[in-house]
């Protein structure tokens, strides 16, 4: 059985791994200036730094539309026997609904909420290709990834909450205070939902190793197969050297995925936002 693996820009999948197990990717929408660009294709996350870093407004994303879905997931069904989509956490965007009425229209076509966001959704979708190409169902395929979801561990900090202001994710009085206290919080994803979780204290690179060590101290709770280490736009090549070492040294994955944070998450997040993406047990 043919099975297409697609998913949203939202997913942060390195292109790489996109077009090694032949990933669709559909992006989402950056609004800015008045003008809807395509993440990832007409627009990149630092496109989006170096216009507010020079004066601009920061702008709006805007979910996959169904006429987008509809028209890829028709061309797919021609050529498979199924489509699995995966899409962000639908409590975050409107993607998930969008491609469930796509899915309406057509047959086998599969929608996942992942429940999370960025390379969390990567964990997903990469299971899902070894699945399909291991012969799965899509029914299996499905099952076994929505359990899997539940023992994702994603979460990320960042270093100034400025960006969240600017999206109204966040009150310029806290704004406004966690910068004077040099405060950079950790942001957890649970049930599909966004929460603050510890608050570090001191510049982002210390307060990245801090977190570090506090995400991947429990190492016999952590499944060793796979991680990924996302970031965004910022930080020094020689200080992304020392954290990634700082992860291989803490926990001894198989495999650890390098990947960039896309529009959606640096358009919300901002520069300098470092994520360890993983597996419990």
């Amino acid at each position: 059985m043919r099975i297409k693996i697609t998913a949203d820009s939202t997913c942060d999948l390195p292109a790489s791994l996109a077009e090694k197990y032949n990933v669709h990717i559909f992006p989402l929408y950056v609004v800015m200036d008045g003008a809807a660009r395509r993440d990832g294709v007409e627009i990149t996350a630092r496109d989006i730094f170096d216009h507010v870093a020079s004066g601009g407004k920061l702008g709006n994303t805007a979910a996959v539309n169904v006429s987008d879905y509809l028209e890829k997931f028709r061309v797919f069904r021609e050529g498979y026997d199924a489509v699995i989509h995966f899409t962000i956490s639908q409590s975050m965007s409107a993607c998930f609904q969008n491609a469930n009425i796509a899915a309406s229209e057509l047959d086998n076509i599969y929608v996942v909420d992942s429940k999370n966001l960025s390379v969390g959704i990567s964990m997903l979708v990469l299971d899902a290709c070894e699945m399909a190409g291991q012969g799965k169902s899509p029914e299996e395929i499905v099952a076994a990834l929505e359990e899997k979801r539940e023992k994702l561990d994603m979460s990320f900090v960042i270093d100034t909450l400025d960006y969240l202001k600017a999206g109204g994710r966040c009150s310029p009085l806290v704004a406004l205070g966690a910068n004077l206290l040099s405060l950079k919080p950790c942001v957890e994803l649970a049930g599909g939902e966004m929460d603050v979780g510890k608050k570090y204290r001191g510049t982002i690179e210390k307060v990245v190793l801090k977190y570090l060590a506090d995400r991947l101290a429990d190492t016999d709770g952590i499944q060793l197969s796979r991680a990924f280490f996302v970031k965004s736009y910022g930080f020094t090549e020689a200080f992304l050297d020392e954290a990634r070492e700082e992860v291989r040294r803490l926990c001894p994955f198989a495999e650890l995925i390098d990947a960039e944070a896309g529009c959606t998450i640096s358009n919300h997040c901002g520069p300098k936002t470092l994520g360890i993406v993983f597996y419990r047990k």
